[in-house]
This record gives C-alpha cells, sequence and structure tokens, in this order.
C-alpha cells in the first residue's frame, strides 16, 4: 500500500466498523488505501462484534499491512476528568480544550504525513459519533480535510455530513437575531446533547466509544 506524495492533499477519513465482518472491514479501508488505522475508542473492544477487540483488530491489520495505534486515551468521547462535564454528561467543547485531546490532534496531523488514515470507532452512522461531531470539528478547525467512510464504502466530506446534519433538524439556515449561532454550530449544539457520553450510562451502541 502506497504512502501519500509529499506534495499530496492530506485527507484525515473516519469509519466505523459497525456490524462489518473483519474482511469486509479492511475491504473497506484497502477501497480507499488506508494504510493506518486510529482507534479513538475509549475503550478499544466490541461487545458484539470481538473481532474488533483491539489485539484481534491489531492482529488482523497487521496481517493485511495496515498499521494501528490506540488514540482513545487523547481522543476517546468519555474522560476522566470532572471539569469536562456538565452535570453528568460530557461538554465537547471543554474536552476539545485539554491539552491531552490536543496533543491527539497533533499525532493525527504529523501521522497523515506519511500515512493515510482513517479514525476509527464503532458506530455506523457518522452523525451519531464523537468522530463527527467532536474529532472533524476541530481538525477542520484546524485547516484539516475530513471525509467520511460510509458503509457502502463511499466517502461523504464532513460538511456534507453536517449539512445533511442541518437538513436532519430542521435548523433554519436564516438568520435569526434571537439566536447568534450558525447553523452548523446549532447543528452541533443539538447532536452532542443527543450522543454525548453521560456518567452512569451507557448510551454507546456497543460501549465502546
Amino acid at each position: 500500500m502506497t504512502r501519500p506524495k509529499k506534495d499530496q492533499i492530506r485527507m484525515v477519513y473516519t469509519i466505523g466498523h459497525s456490524t462489518h465482518d473483519i474482511d469486509r472491514f479492511i475491504a473497506l479501508l484497502w477501497m480507499h488505501q488506508i494504510n493506518a488505522v486510529g482507534d479513538v475508542r475509549s475503550q478499544p473492544y466490541s461487545r458484539y462484534q470481538p473481532h474488533f477487540n483491539q489485539d484481534v483488530l491489531k492482529r488482523e491489520l497487521k496481517n493485511s499491512g495496515i498499521s494501528y495505534v490506540f488514540l482513545g486515551e487523547e481522543l476517546g468521547a468519555r474522560s476522566d476528568d470532572p471539569k469536562c462535564y456538565i452535570g453528568d454528561q460530557v461538554s465537547y467543547a471543554k474536552l476539545a480544550q485539554t491539552p491531552v485531546f490536543q496533543g491527539g490532534l497533533d499525532r493525527i496531523a504529523s501521522g497523515i504525513k506519511s500515512h493515510n488514515l482513517a479514525l476509527m470507532c464503532a458506530e455506523k452512522e457518522p452523525l451519531e459519533c464523537h468522530r463527527t461531531i467532536l474529532i472533524a470539528r476541530y481538525l477542520e478547525q484546524r485547516g484539516l480535510t475530513v471525509a467520511h467512510i460510509l458503509a457502502d464504502g463511499t466517502i461523504e466530506a464532513h460538511k456534507d455530513s453536517i449539512a445533511r446534519l442541518i437538513e436532519d433538524l430542521k435548523i433554519s439556515k436564516t438568520p435569526d437575531m434571537f439566536n447568534p449561532a450558525s447553523p452548523d454550530e446549532q447543528g452541533y449544539a443539538e447532536q452532542e446533547k443527543k450522543i454525548a457520553y453521560r456518567r452512569n450510562h451507557d448510551n454507546a451502541t456497543d460501549g465502546s466509544p
């Protein structure tokens, strides 16, 4: 598998392992010339898909010539820092400001200089996962380009994912004097309320993010 050329535009991909079997998952990676996977699950195990447990996944990827790195400590959806919570729910804005999270973004920015990288979490739908609502948002703020590999193998640009979110949530694109937040900001905020981790509530689809 080839590495990106020095003058190639750097792209960060994301992917959800969903309920794929391991062969299908690796085929999706090969389809887009991915040669490194960054696991952004806080807990790198799957309750229902044991072939995505860290030790098994790492071995299968290695056998396919794909590198594996665990980024859940830096970029996982859960946090052990009480300062990252509002009430019992993680605040993505607070989490994103932590040195640990920013260090994770630094690792991605460095890694894509030599690898075609996909950030992996559990959810099939990008909009239901922190890889989109949290990580991709702050990567794009840094000037990086993010795209999501969908379950059927097609690619959805992050900006198109957010446009789809705004449409799904029926957020008005007309300026509102009583709500100065942009449609994108409103979309991020509403979706965060739905999916952000809550302490003492296992709201993950398989307990892994």
